[in-house]
C-alpha cells in the first residue's frame, strides 16, 4: 500500500487552511474597499436652520446715508433702511407674534475699512436688542468660508448680506437645487429667506417682512 508523503495528511491540511483564513480576509476587506460604503444609511449633516436676508434700503444713485456716528457714508442704510434695522427685532419678539424663531448667531457681510457697512448696520439694533455680538470677519466674495461658519455655529443662524453674493453662499451651503428657491435673489429689502436642512435635506421659504408701510 502507498504511502502518504511525508507532511501531508489531516494535520497538514488543517494547517494549511489555518494560514490562509487571513489571507482570505484580507482579500474580502481589499474587495469591499473597492466597492465603496456597505449600502444602508449613512451619516447625514447635522440638522440646521439658515436665515438670509439682504441688507435694509441704501440711499438712491448719488445720495449718501449715515453711519452709526450720524457721519455721511454712501455705504450707509437710507432714512427708510435705519427704521427698517430699528423694526426688525419685531420678526423675532413674542410679544409681536414672533414669524421667525430667535436667531442664536448674527453673521453680516465684512470688509476693510471704509466698505459698505449696510449689512451690519441693518443687524445692529437686533443685535442689541438679543443681547450678542454681529460676527462681520467674512467681505463679500468669500461665502464659501461664511457658509462653512455658518454651519459650524449654533443654530438657528441669520444672515445679513449683498444681495448679490448670496446665490453663491446659498450654493456653499449645499442649498442651491432646493425646490422653489429663486435663482437670483429679488431687488428688493423687505423678505427674509429660510432655508432648512433636516436629516441631509434641504428645503426652502419666503416669508415678506411686513415692518415698514409699502413692504409688498
Amino acid at each position: 500500500m502507498p504511502q502518504a508523503p511525508a507532511g501531508s495528511g489531516p494535520r497538514r491540511r488543517s494547517v494549511l487552511a489555518a494560514a490562509l483564513v487571513p489571507l482570505a480576509a484580507a482579500g474580502c476587506t481589499a474587495r469591499d474597499a473597492a466597492r465603496g460604503p456597505a449600502p444602508g444609511p449613512q451619516p447625514s449633516a447635522k440638522d440646521a436652520l439658515v436665515m438670509v436676508m439682504r441688507h435694509a434700503e441704501k440711499p438712491y444713485a448719488g445720495d449718501t446715508g449715515e453711519d452709526d456716528d450720524g457721519v455721511e457714508h454712501p455705504g450707509a442704510l437710507a432714512g427708510r433702511g435705519v427704521r427698517r434695522a430699528e423694526e426688525l427685532h419685531r420678526l423675532f419678539a413674542p410679544a409681536d407674534g414672533a414669524r421667525l424663531p430667535r436667531p442664536a448667531v448674527l453673521f453680516a457681510t465684512g470688509g476693510p475699512a471704509g466698505a459698505p457697512a449696510r449689512s451690519k448696520q441693518t443687524l445692529e439694533p437686533l443685535a442689541t436688542a438679543l443681547r450678542m455680538p454681529v460676527r462681520g470677519e467674512f467681505a463679500l466674495g468669500f461665502e464659501a468660508a461664511l457658509a462653512r461658519a455658518v454651519l459650524d455655529a449654533r443654530t438657528p443662524a441669520l444672515v445679513c448680506w449683498e444681495h448679490t453674493g448670496i446665490p453663491r453662499l446659498i450654493e456653499a451651503l449645499g442649498a442651491d437645487r432646493t425646490l422653489g428657491l429663486p435663482a437670483a435673489y429679488p431687488d428688493r429689502y423687505d423678505l427674509v429667506w429660510i432655508l432648512t436642512r433636516t436629516q441631509g435635506h434641504w428645503t426652502f421659504r419666503e416669508l415678506p417682512q411686513h415692518l415698514l408701510p409699502g413692504d409688498a
